[in-house]
C-alpha cells in the first residue's frame, strides 16, 4: 500500500526498534541550494535520533523558487523607475519573469 506516509505510524514503529523520535511542529521548510530555493509548506517534520545521529524526514506541500539576481533588479528598477524593495518582490511573485515584472511595474 503506497501513498501519504503516517507519521503517527513511522513514529510507533521506530520507537519500536528503539529509536528517539519526536514530531517538530513548523509552518515552513525553505531549502536553499546554489540555483534554487525548495519551499515545503504545511510540512510534517520527523527526527529521529539514530546512533546518536539526527535524521529528519520532512513531507510537505513542495515547490520552488528561484533566488533573485542583483543584475534583473536593477535592471527592472531602471525600467520601472520602482525602488528596490517593490522590485524584488514583484520579481520573486513573478519568479523572476523580468518582462511581466517591468509590464506589471509600469502600470501600477
Amino acid at each position: 500500500m503506497l501513498g501519504k506516509p503516517n507519521p503517527k505510524m513511522i513514529e510507533q514503529m521506530m520507537k519500536k526498534l528503539n529509536m528517539k523520535v519526536q514530531e517538530i511542529p513548523a509552518e515552513l521548510v525553505i531549502i536553499k541550494t546554489k540555483d534554487k530555493n525548495i519551499i515545503i509548506s504545511r510540512p510534517e517534520i520527523m527526527l529521529a535520533d539514530m546512533m546518536g545521529r539526527e535524521v529528519y524526514q520532512i513531507s510537505g506541500e513542495v515547490s520552488e523558487s528561484f533566488p533573485v539576481s542583483e543584475d534583473d533588479v536593477k535592471l527592472v528598477m531602471d525600467k520601472t523607475g520602482k525602488d528596490r524593495n517593490t522590485v524584488v518582490k514583484k520579481l520573486e511573485e513573478l519568479n523572476n519573469d523580468l518582462a511581466k515584472a517591468i509590464t506589471e511595474l509600469r502600470e501600477k
